[in-house]
């Protein structure tokens, strides 16, 4: 089964189950971050594991460790400013990259409860961006 099929099977699962799907990411916590394409203008949609950080989120844009970032990631950059499903909950944030010593705080916290972020580090070499969304609406 290839990514694409895979994300299309927990998007309908997370939709059928009020944010809450099994298999791997089953107690994890989980949303969907729907951006716009950073050249094709389209709609995505991408389940993703989140931390919290008071009443921010956090998403790592770790592409499980690949040379690449992921190409949700490009279309922050470009549209900072998507659409989150969490649990029932729909609504618009803002997306801003976070660096330095927050990075890393940030990553750590993560990591520290979903260790196979510290995995993904060690296979790449490019340092894995990550992501604070502020609701906005």
């Amino acid at each position: 089964m290839d990514m694409n099929e895979f994300n299309l099977k927990v998007i309908e699962e997370f939709r059928a189950n009020a944010g809450k799907v099994g298999g791997q990411f089953a107690g994890a916590p989980m949303l969907l971050l729907i951006t716009t394409g950073a050249r094709s203008g389209k709609t995505y949609t991408n389940p993703l594991v989140y931390s919290r950080d008071g009443d921010r989120i956090v998403i790592i844009a770790s592409k499980a460790g690949a040379p690449k970032n992921p190409s949700w990631y490009h279309n922050l950059l470009a549209h900072p400013t998507p659409t989150l499903e969490v649990g029932t909950e729909r609504f618009k944030a803002k997306a801003t990259i976070a660096s330095g010593a927050e990075r890393e705080r940030l990553f750590d916290q993560q990591a520290a409860k979903m260790p196979f972020f510290k995995e993904y580090q060690k296979k790449t070499t490019r340092q894995i961006p990550v992501v604070i969304l502020e609701r906005t609406a």
